[in-house]
């Protein structure tokens, strides 16, 4: 199966995550897409394919020569709960010509607001019908990595040492390597293939916190409400509009940290505030956290003790300084995607991958591109020749390391 057509195979099947269902994997379509892929690596022939209790797929492509490191390459199965990835819709653009794309009634791909769409002119690109996210993030990885593997297995004169794979549920919800076992993997060093555009290579990344506010109010007859009514929607955004307001997403770049309000649910009795924090900088992070538990009491001095609650949970750190110490890891990747003619691109992700908490695991894992732009997105698209550069990269590390 070729690469695109794996591809399209892959984004049919729903793999939403969902931090709410306290599972593992958090949604019944990870396992799904977990039992179709482990068919699929046993019949290109890699061995030691396995699939455990929680969705984690390991396989390995044997040595054929000696004296190389063990690598791993890494993707994750699930995708963003930010939009809905419940039958997509995929279509290939041929020989895109630089104008506007309409992926459905009144949904347009439009290249003002997303000029990096020019830098495919002329490319085939995958798009959506506007409806869904596509799920290059990062179904594009997976299928890069099993076509690589497939044509080292159909090109056995490539000589190369042993390499694993992996594929874990529930990255997207900050729980990818909750289960995964790094003993087991084996491995001197890996790679996640879950970067956005050709040529990004990232090895450092945001230390990242999920947090949930519970705010309880009281509920009383309005008629009757006065001095009595305590309204937790009221409350919970009084507490919100306290967050400094260009420390968002949507005003940050670069290095810059910020505060998400991801969710918000709430009735005059119970509203629930869910965040994320980002900063690279850990001790900027360590008091973003420190802020959030200042607005809560500082709630609770003015409507009483117990009115604001707050969970804080860390998700992971970044991985700068455990990739520091092995930076040939990093210049192995130059180098390969410099022999497939790609201009390297190291940049800090303003995200985090697997990698990022298997670094802390013993187990080096800077992030290589997938090819994808607008993840989480219905505008999400995945320019065909990117995906087969990322394949070509994952064969030339294969081939460079010693």
């Amino acid at each position: 199966m070729n690469i695109v057509d794996r591809f399209l195979k892959y984004v049919s099947f729903c793999t939403t995550s969902d931090e709410n269902t306290g599972m593992t994997p958090s949604t019944p379509g990870q396992m799904e897409f977990a039992e179709f892929l482990v068919d699929e690596l046993k019949s290109i022939g890699l061995q030691e394919v396995s699939l455990d209790a929680n969705g984690y797929i390991m396989a390995t492509l044997p040595a054929n020569c000696e004296g190389k490191p063990v690598l791993g390459f890494i993707a994750h199965m699930d995708t963003a709960p930010d939009a809905s990835g419940k039958n997509v819709q995929p279509r290939i653009v041929k020989a895109f010509d630089g104008k506007d794309i309409t992926l459905g009634e009144g949904i347009v791909l439009e290249t003002a607001k997303y000029p990096e769409i020019l830098n495919y002119r002329g490319q085939d690109i995958i798009v959506t019908n506007g409806k869904t996210l596509l799920g290059a993030d990062d179904k594009a990885g997976i299928a890069e990595i099993v076509t690589a593997m497939e044509y080292l297995i159909q090109h056995p004169e490539i000589k190369h040492g042993k390499v694993r794979i992996g594929f874990t549920p529930d990255e997207e919800i900050g729980q990818g390597a909750d289960h995964f076992d790094v003993k087991a993997f084996g491995c001197d060093w890996a790679y996640t293939m879950d970067g956005g555009a050709v040529g990004e290579l990232e090895f450092e990344n945001f230390n990242a916190a999920a947090c949930k506010i519970h705010v309880h109010g009281v509920n009383v007859h309005p008629g009757s409400a006065y001095h009595k009514m305590q309204n937790s929607m009221r409350i919970a955004y009084q507490l919100a509009v306290m967050l400094p307001r260009w420390e968002t997403p949507e005003h940050t770049e670069g290095y810059e940290g910020f505060y998400h309000l991801i969710g918000m649910n709430g009735t005059v009795e119970e509203t629930t505030l869910s965040y994320i924090i980002r900063d690279h900088d850990r001790a900027r992070f360590e008091s973003r956290k420190r802020e959030l538990e200042h607005l809560v009491r500082k709630v609770n001095r003015e409507y009483g003790e117990g009115t604001a609650e707050i969970e804080l949970r860390d998700q992971y750190y970044n991985m700068r300084e455990k990739i520091e110490p092995v930076m040939h890891i990093i210049d192995l990747a130059e180098e390969a995607m410099k022999a497939v003619g790609i201009t390297p691109v190291v940049k800090p992700i303003r995200g985090g991958t697997d990698g990022a908490r298997l670094s802390f695991e013993g187990l080096p894992c800077p992030n290589i591109f997938a090819g994808g732009e607008n993840f989480h997105s219905r505008y999400e698209y995945l320019p065909i020749p990117s995906m087969e550069k990322a394949k070509d990269v994952i064969l030339q590390i294969i081939q460079k390391v010693k």
